[in-house]
């Protein structure tokens, strides 16, 4: 896709703390990419990765040009 911002970060958000996002719909996560940049995005993006623990693992988010949220995909631990 052109134009497409791609930033990887490595997430560790507990269980207990992903409720408090999911209870709240307008929710965003807000994170630093491997890069070193600020990156803020919606909670609802990560719920095909909710375990019972948590949203744990290296994940790649996705933006188009407009900075409008692409993709969310998990890469690994």
């Amino acid at each position: 896709m052109p134009h497409e911002h791609r930033l990887q970060l490595r997430l560790a958000i507990p269980a207990h703390e992903y409720l408090a996002y999911y209870r709240n719909e307008a929710g965003e996560v807000i994170a630093r990419a491997l890069d070193g940049r600020s990156v803020a995005f919606p909670a609802s993006s990560l719920r095909p990765y909710v375990s019972h623990e948590g949203v744990y693992g290296l994940f790649e988010i996705c933006f188009d040009g407009q900075n409008r949220l692409v993709r969310v995909t998990r890469l690994g631990d």
